[in-house]
């Protein structure tokens, strides 16, 4: 049977889509270091797919996950809010079910979860790590649970009986719908004092919360960072100016038990935007394994030249705290900068000190550090 030039060109166009797919898919690595014994892992724990309000299907956002430099995710669908239910039906593990078999062929870590959609407020809640999400679906929403507290803590509970772990999303609302900070309340009390909240978004999309950054420091939560991402993601390379919101987790390996016993003892940083937000121990053990200063390659009279790496992918920005008459000192992501500073002749090393600017180790508070350039 001699086939129509149409349909000879659809099976091209198909074949070569097929290959582009198996053959041209390619991944954009994203530059952290290991540091203090532990390997660093890129997670993003927040995003929707067609089962709740998000616009792909769950393969996609495996897909993305892996272009995008991902270690681990978790598809975090909403229980209580199913706008497509009328041609997806609702099953809450489905988007993991779909998922797991691409996740495996990415190298993808994937963990179920869900998002306890409830009035704002209280807000949103992410729970991961579960065995079976349906439970959580508890009936009892309302438009305002601080009038019933207990509802929005009957479903926080039955996820901490299945072992998850459970963080408070966005706590400042969004600019579009919620302008205004939910602030803590007592049903966060409630959660926090039985234990049942174990971390909040400091940082969600592009939007970095000073409160919950404090609150974190405060009361020992976990820092947590989501892209909360509905439509496709199309910025696969994940640049330093326009990339997802991720959680930095300092694990022992790559395995569920492994990121889950990190992410309860809050061994984690979070990168938005240009800042990396995180505790001060964790900030300056990924600056301090990121900067290279070499020797010095030229000197003349009391002026030096020396080159520093910053093999991150986050630009770092710097300001003097000492006595160097350099003011700021900016070292771009993956690049080698040229530094001229001044030295006495009897000195066997230079010390310059700064702050790190878009470190955050609390709110408005950067990171202090210092550069050691040997002279010998």
């Amino acid at each position: 049977m001699k086939m129509s030039l149409k349909a000879v060109s659809c099976i091209v166009l198909v074949n070569l889509l097929l290959a582009s797919f198996t053959f041209g898919d390619s991944r954009h690595e994203l530059n952290f270091p290991d540091i203090l014994d532990y390997k660093t892992f890129k997670c993003d724990f927040h995003m929707h797919t067609v089962f709740s309000d998000g616009q792909v299907w769950p393969t996609v956002r495996v897909d993305e996950a892996w272009r995008g430099g991902l270690d681990v995710i978790a598809i975090s669908d909403h229980i209580e809010y199913s706008p497509h239910k009328q041609e997806i039906p609702i099953n809450h593990n489905r988007p993991y079910e779909i998922a797991a078999s691409r996740a495996k062929e990415k190298n993808i870590l994937l963990i179920k979860g869900a998002e306890i959609t409830r009035a704002i407020p209280p807000g949103h809640f992410n729970a991961i790590f579960l065995k079976d999400i349906a439970p959580l679906d508890t009936n009892d929403f309302t438009d305002n649970d601080l009038k019933d507290a207990a509802k929005l803590v009957n479903a926080v509970k039955s996820a901490n009986e299945q072992g998850g772990f459970v963080f408070w999303n966005h706590p400042g609302g969004f600019a579009d719908w919620h302008p205004v900070t939910n602030g803590w309340l007592d049903v966060h009390t409630k959660l926090y004092e039985n234990k049942l909240l174990h971390g909040i978004e400091v940082a969600n999309g592009d939007t970095y919360y000073p409160d919950a950054h404090r609150w974190c420091l405060e009361k020992n939560l976990t820092m947590m960072g989501g892209s909360d991402m509905h439509d496709p993601f199309s910025n696969s390379e994940n640049l330093n100016a326009n990339h997802r919101t991720i959680t930095l987790v300092f694990a022992k390996e790559k395995s569920m038990e492994a990121v889950k016993e990190a992410l309860r003892e809050g061994r984690t940083a979070v990168w938005c935007g240009t800042q990396l937000i995180g505790r001060e121990k964790y900030l300056d053990a990924i600056f301090k394994a990121s900067i290279k200063v070499a020797k010095p390659h030229y000197r003349q009279n009391d002026q030096l030249w020396c080159e520093i790496r910053n093999n991150s992918c986050v630009d770092i920005q710097m300001e003097k705290t000492g006595t160097d008459k350099v003011e700021k000192l900016i070292l771009p992501a993956n690049s080698t900068t040229l530094l001229k500073t001044t030295a006495k002749d009897d000195a066997g090393q230079i010390k310059l000190s700064y702050v790190v600017k878009n470190f955050l180790i609390a709110p408005d508070k950067g990171l202090p550090v210092k550069l050691t350039i040997h002279l010998q």
